[in-house]
C-alpha cells in the first residue's frame, strides 16, 4: 500500500504543478500532508516535517547567502565582462545564444555547485533571451541538463555518494566514466544547437547593434540585480515585442529591442527586479574588481577543497563582500533588501520541499518504492545489473533525493549484482547515468534558483525539460555500454 501511495503522491504533485492547478510551494506542503494522513500517520506529520527541515536547513542557508554573495558580485560588475563577451560571441543569433548557454553552464558547473551555476548562467544569459524575445524555458532546460552531466564531477556530490555507499574509490568510479560523460555533454550541445535553430527560425537574427539598441536610459545589459527597482532596459516605452529593430527581430511574447515592458506567458510584467546595468551604475566598484575576482576564486577553491562547509563559506563570503564593497551600513542594507525577494522565494521553496521529502522518508514510502522496483527485476537480469542500475537511476534519482538513492537503493542493487559477478565499480558508474534528469527534480533546491531567476514556471520547465534530460541520460548510458564502461 505504501508503494502505491508513494507513486500516487509523486504523480499527483507533478500533474498539479504542470497543469498549474497549484503553486509549487503549496503543492510541496499540502499534498504530502494529505497523504501522510491517508497512510494513517498524521500524528507523526510534525516529526517528519521537523526532520525534513533539519536535513535541508544547511542547504537553505547555503542558498540564502550564495544568492546574496553572487547578487553583490553582479551589482559590483564582476560578471559584466562575461556578459559583454557572450554578447559579442552570440551576435544576437538565437542559435549561438542557446549554445552559449549550454557552454557557459557547463564551464561554471566546474565549481560543483548547481545553485552557483544557475545564478551565474541566468545572470549572464537572461538579458539576451529577454531582449530578443527568446523562450526562457529553453534557457532553463539547456542549463539544467548541462549542469546535470557536469554534476557527476567527484566534488559535485553523486560520485562521492556512490563511492561512499559502495566503499570504492571515487576516482575509480569517475575517471573511466569520462568518455561516456563527454558524449553526454556533446549531446547537450547538439540539443542546444537544434533548439537554437528552432528559435532562430521563429525569431530571425538581429545584428549586434540592433540587439543593443538603447532607449532613453542608455542601458545596454540586463542582469539580475535585486528587486529594489523597476527600471527597465530601455526606459519607458510601450508595446509588447515591438522593438526598434527590423521586423524579423521583433518577437512575440517578449521585448526585441525597444520595449519598456516585457510580459510573461501569463501576461504579467516580469521587469520587476531587473534593471538596466549600464557601465556607470551606482553599484559598480571598478577599483575593487580584482579583489572581488580573487575573493570569488578563493571561495570556489575552498568549496572544491572542502576546507569548510559550503554554507559557512558563503556566509563568510557574503559578509566580506558586503563589508568591503559597501562599507556604509545604509548601502549594505540596500543591497540585502535588493536581493531579499530571491532569497525569500528560494529559501521558502526549500523548506516547503522539506515537507515533501520528510513525509516520503518518514512514512517509509521511499523505501517501499525502492524495494518494489528491486524485487521487480527478473532473476535473468542478474548478470546485467549494471545496465539495470543505469536504467533505474533515471527515474529513481528524479523521484528521490541523491542521498535516498545512493545510500538506500544503490547498496541493494550492488548486492544483487555481486551475486552474479558484477563489480561494484560498474554499479557505481551506472548509478551516475540519471544525473542529467535529476537536476530538474522537484526535490533539488537548485532548480528553484534556476526557474526563479529566469521567471519561468516550474511546471513549464518540467514539462519541457524532462524528455530532453531523460534522453541525455540514455545517451550517457548507451555510450557507457558501447565503451565497455558499464
Amino acid at each position: 500500500m505504501l508503494t502505491i501511495l508513494g507513486f500516487v503522491m509523486i504523480a499527483t504533485f507533478l500533474v498539479l504543478i504542470m497543469m498549474k492547478k497549484m503553486s509549487p510551494i503549496a503543492a510541496l506542503v499540502l499534498i504530502p500532508a494529505l497523504f501522510c494522513v491517508l497512510v494513517g500517520q498524521g500524528a507523526q506529520l510534525g516529526d517528519y516535517v521537523i526532520k525534513g527541515v533539519g536535513d535541508l536547513a544547511p542547504t537553505a542557508a547555503m542558498l540564502m547567502f550564495a544568492i546574496v554573495y553572487f547578487g553583490v558580485m553582479i551589482d559590483v560588475g564582476l560578471f559584466d565582462p562575461i556578459v559583454r563577451g557572450i554578447l559579442r560571441f552570440c551576435k544576437a543569433d538565437p542559435m549561438r545564444i542557446v549554445v552559449g548557454t549550454a557552454v557557459l553552464a557547463a564551464i561554471v558547473s566546474l565549481d560543483g555547485d548547481g545553485s552557483t551555476t544557475f545564478m551565474i548562467t541566468v545572470s549572464a544569459m537572461y538579458p539576451l533571451y529577454k531582449r530578443l524575445g527568446m523562450s526562457r524555458i529553453v534557457m532553463t532546460g539547456v542549463a539544467a541538463t548541462a549542469n546535470g552531466v557536469m554534476n557527476t564531477l567527484p566534488w559535485g556530490g553523486p560520485t562521492a555518494r556512490a563511492a561512499t555507499a559502495l566503499k570504492v574509490d571515487a576516482g575509480d568510479v569517475f575517471v573511466p566514466m569520462i568518455p561516456a560523460l563527454g558524449v553526454g555533454l556533446l549531446a547537450v550541445f547538439f540539443l542546444a544547437y537544434v533548439l537554437g535553430l528552432r528559435e532562430r527560425r521563429r525569431l530571425g537574427v538581429l545584428t549586434l547593434d540592433e540587439a543593443l539598441e538603447t532607449g532613453t536610459t542608455g542601458g545596454t545589459v540586463l542582469v539580475e540585480a535585486g528587486g529594489g527597482t523597476s527600471t527597465t532596459a530601455d526606459g519607458t516605452g510601450s508595446g509588447k515585442g515591438g522593438g526598434t529593430g527590423p521586423g524579423k527581430g521583433a518577437a512575440t511574447g517578449g521585448s526585441a529591442g525597444g520595449s519598456g515592458t516585457d510580459a510573461d506567458d501569463d501576461g504579467t510584467s516580469d521587469d520587476h527586479g531587473f534593471q538596466g546595468l549600464d557601465p556607470h551604475r551606482a553599484t559598480l566598484r571598478p577599483r575593487l574588481y580584482w579583489f572581488n575576482a580573487g575573493l570569488t576564486v578563493a571561495l570556489l577553491t575552498a568549496m572544491i577543497m572542502e576546507l569548510m562547509p559550503i554554507p559557512v563559506l558563503f556566509l563568510l563570503g557574503a559578509a566580506l563582500a558586503l563589508t568591503v564593497n559597501y562599507p556604509n551600513m545604509a548601502e549594505q542594507k540596500a543591497r540585502i533588501a535588493a536581493h531579499a525577494d530571491n532569497v525569500l522565494n528560494v529559501s521558502g521553496m526549500v523548506f516547503a520541499a522539506a515537507v515533501f521529502t520528510g513525509v516520503l522518508t518518514g512514512t517509509g514510502m521511499v523505501q517501499h518504492m525502492a524495494d518494489w522496483l528491486v524485487d521487480a527485476i527478473p532473476d535473468g537480469m542478474g548478470p546485467h545489473m549494471a545496465l539495470v542500475t543505469g536504467v533505474l537511476s533515471v527515474p529513481l534519482t528524479y523521484f528521490m533525493s541523491n542521498d535516498g538513492f545512493y545510500f538506500g537503493v544503490l547498496p541493494v542493487l550492488a548486492e544483487a549484482g555481486a551475486a552474479h559477478g558484477v563489480s561494484p565499480l560498474e554499479i557505481a558508474r551506472a548509478s551516475l547515468v540519471g544525473q542529467p534528469l535529476h537536476m530538474s527534480s522537484p526535490l533539488v533546491p537548485a532548480v528553484y534558483v534556476l526557474v526563479g531567476m529566469a521567471k519561468v514556471e516550474f511546471g513549464d520547465h518540467t514539462r519541457f525539460t524532462v524528455k530532453w534530460a531523460a534522453l541525455t541520460s540514455l545517451v550517457v548510458l548507451a555510450a557507457g555500454v558501447l565503451f565497455g564502461i558499464i
